[in-house]
């Protein structure tokens, strides 16, 4: 029987709500030990997939550029995760100036990597915003730890462990050219799963008493996103001038998993 389980904490939430559905009590099972990545979540999160699964959860952390999951991991007193120094050498800069930052201050985790063949990387930026804990931890491990990301410094947001950008958006609805140039991607959370719903404004001859015609557009676009992402999207089509206009960079993104 399995003893630990590893995905995504979204997931693993998921899961619990699933079993409590189905009067699956987490004391019939043999997990012990989740190990959750791909996506931001907090400590009031752990603590929430722990007691709804009786397990322990521990935090991973990995970029597919360096070598996928595995960069850093939580020790048994998870207060942060320790990087693997004598793979790789993490520093923290500034996602302005470039220039690294004084130690305790939160800023762009960027690695150089030390055993990796064929593709040796020199100070990559990861643009996740973190700091760096230099203390010895309780466990008597020396190497530095990472505190949870905070965010991103660009425009990159995480959904079910896949990475999107506005722009993947953007291209796809240039391609139809059904569409304004005006859209607006919202992310949430439902039944422990991240959501994403795309709001694209479209001209008022779709709002006309034909609703085939917005249903086919609809349709259209959700194929044609989906199939690029490689996640499941809602659509919703809004009449023309219904998002918000914006004097400087336009805003693509509104992320409600933490409000």
């Amino acid at each position: 029987e399995s003893t630990v389980i590893a995905c995504t904490p979204s997931y693993a939430l998921y899961l619990a709500e699933a079993m409590e559905e189905s009067g699956i009590s987490p004391d019939s099972l043999s997990l012990k030990i989740g190990v959750f990545g791909a996506e931001p979540w907090t400590e009031e999160m752990r603590q929430k997939i722990e007691m709804n699964l009786n397990i322990k959860a521990f935090d991973i952390y990995g970029l597919s550029e360096i070598m996928g999951p595995g960069v850093a991991n939580d020790c048994i007193y998870q207060n942060g995760l320790h990087v693997w120094e004598d793979h790789f050498i993490p520093e923290i800069i500034s996602p302005d100036t470039l220039n690294p930052l004084e130690q305790g201050q939160i800023g762009e985790l960027v690695f150089t990597t030390i055993t990796k063949e064929a593709l040796p990387l020199l100070r990559y930026r990861t643009r996740d915003l973190t700091r760096l804990n230099y203390d010895k931890c309780e466990c008597g491990r020396t190497a530095v730890r990472m505190e949870k990301c905070t965010g991103r410094s660009d425009d990159m947001i995480i959904i079910r462990g896949v990475n999107v950008f506005p722009s993947q958006v953007e291209s796809v609805l240039l391609e139809i050219g059904e569409t304004k140039p005006h859209y607006l991607l919202i992310v949430d959370r439902e039944n422990s799963l991240d959501t994403l719903e795309i709001w694209v404004e479209v001209d008022d001859y779709y709002f006309s008493d034909e609703i085939g015609k917005l249903e086919g557009l609809t349709k259209k676009i959700k194929h044609a996103v989906e199939s690029t992402l490689g996640i499941s999207v809602k659509i919703k089509l809004v009449e023309p001038k219904t998002i918000q206009r914006s004097e400087g960079k336009a805003k693509r993104v509104i992320d409600k998993r933490n409000i």
